[in-house]
């Protein structure tokens, strides 16, 4: 067995019992690092090696962010970090035409290099029988010429849901299973984009091969006809296609360490009752206005209980430099502090949506966000912002029926108004119809969680675990 610095990273050995390697190669922003680091997870427990590659700043970011585990004690990850990219690093801008994230994740992504990762995956090679290569679909072109190596596979891992990828492709195809008023309800994407990104696409798509299969953060309980519609049509020559999410824990831990434990799920424990509280964040790409968060805060007018993560969007290095803060109105936070949190820095979403106080989750709709909702049994109030999130707002509301809208598509360039917040929280927290969705997110939830643990789920991984070994 080669001996190499690449089958020693971060002291950790090869196992004695694999001859298999798995590469994750994420996207470098937060709703990516987090789905493959999760999968590193999940594969890893099966006594596969797993090289977590990136860049410095964000594989320290991935591992900051994890919820509901400990990369640390996992001896079978390793992480492999590459020289950065320098890029100008300038605040998100909340006034930007549109909330796709800006610029300086664009300069970077474009800037990415194939030449790392090859040879990364060239020196391990030595080591291994074979090695599996997991990259992100918008990271193709940085794995282009890695089938060149006889020993090693591509997969691409889709990071967003099923349903927009199926719509995405074929919005006027007869084999879309969907009704034709959802259909109505699906937006066109054309010219959303800004040109940087769909410079971005066109890099990718250009550069894009024939993988051995395809992966999704999904599972037939939650998408089951738009994986079978995909993997039906088999794009691209792959032949095989799982769905073996969520990724993410489908449940939280009890937390031992009591004194410890984080300020926001102390405050949720002394709520005492069950369901009462409404969890607002809108993800980690997106900044909004002032005027925005000044008609979000009108919402105290409702007496509805909260917890508000009002934080700006990630910048290229999460670590460098300040973040601005959002305004609010006057005496906002003193008035509402006996039944409301403001959170102005990172917050544990999964724990928070864990627990039994939390009743609802207003979500910009990401797919990270919509999975860990739906494994918690929380439904949601949609309140999409770019890219996939309207598509994903359409499965939650009318597709799952787990949720009620916020914010219509078709009008995303209007000012959401405090009355059209209030009234959707009043529907999601205070209404029968709120009740009958929350009913439905926790029977989803239930059948999810069971899935994962011992059913469907735990077959589709027993199925891509045997693929990629044999």
């Amino acid at each position: 067995m080669p001996n190499n610095h690449a089958a020693q990273q971060n002291g950790c050995k090869k196992p004695q019992s694999s001859d298999v390697a798995v590469v994750m190669v994420p996207l470098p922003a937060q709703g990516h690092l987090n789905q493959l680091l999760h999968l590193s997870r999940l594969v890893s427990a099966r006594n596969i090696p797993v090289y977590y590659v990136g860049a410095a700043t964000h594989i320290r970011q991935a591992r900051l962010r994890v919820q509901g585990w400990n990369p640390s004690g996992v001896a079978n990850i390793q992480f492999h970090e590459f020289p950065p990219t320098p890029f100008e690093n300038p605040p998100p801008d909340p006034n930007a035409p549109t909330k796709f994230p800006d610029r300086f994740f664009l300069h970077s992504w474009l800037h990415a290099s194939p030449r790392p990762v090859y040879g990364f995956v060239e020196e391990i090679s030595r080591a291994f029988r074979r090695v599996i290569v997991i990259y992100d679909s918008l990271m193709s072109y940085v794995v282009q010429d890695i089938d060149s190596l006889q020993n090693a596979d591509c997969y691409s891992f889709r990071s967003i849901s099923a349903f927009a990828v199926a719509s995405w492709e074929a919005l006027d195809s007869p084999d879309l299973p969907i009704e034709a008023e959802i259909l109505r309800d699906i937006p066109s994407l054309d010219g959303y984009y800004p040109p940087e990104f769909a410079e971005f696409l066109n890099l990718q798509s250009g550069t894009r091969k024939i993988f051995s299969g395809e992966i999704y953060n999904s599972c037939r309980e939650i998408e089951g006809l738009f994986l079978d519609l995909l993997e039906k049509r088999k794009r691209n020559g792959a032949e095989k296609l799982w769905g073996i999410g969520p990724f993410n824990p489908v449940s939280v831990p009890e937390e031992r360490d009591i004194k410890n434990r984080h300020k926001i799920l102390q405050w949720l424990d002394r709520q005492g009752r069950l369901n009462s509280v409404i969890f607002v964040s809108f993800g980690t790409t997106s900044s909004l206005l002032g005027r925005t968060n000044r008609e979000i805060a009108l919402v105290e007018r409702s007496g509805q209980k909260f917890i508000w993560v009002l934080r700006d969007a990630d910048k290229g290095d999460i670590f460098a430099g300040e973040v601005r803060k959002s305004e609010l109105p006057d005496g906002f936070e003193k008035r509402v502090k006996e039944r409301g949190v403001v959170v102005r820095d990172w917050a544990p979403q999964l724990e928070i949506l864990g627990h039994p106080s939390t009743g609802g989750f207003m979500s910009h709709c990401g797919w990270n966000s919509c999975l860990e909702s739906i494994s918690m049994g929380v439904p949601m109030a949609t309140w999409p912002m770019h890219s996939d999130q309207p598509g994903n707002a359409v499965l939650i509301t009318k597709v799952l029926k787990i949720g009620v809208q916020v914010k219509c598509w078709s009008r995303q360039d209007e000012l959401v108004s405090s009355v059209t917040v209030e009234r959707a929280v009043r529907k999601l927290m205070m209404s029968e119809e709120g009740d009958w969705v929350r009913k439905r997110a926790a029977e989803l939830g239930d059948a999810v969680r069971k899935s994962v643990e011992g059913g469907a789920v735990r077959k589709e991984m027993d199925s891509f675990i045997a693929h990629i070994t044999a």
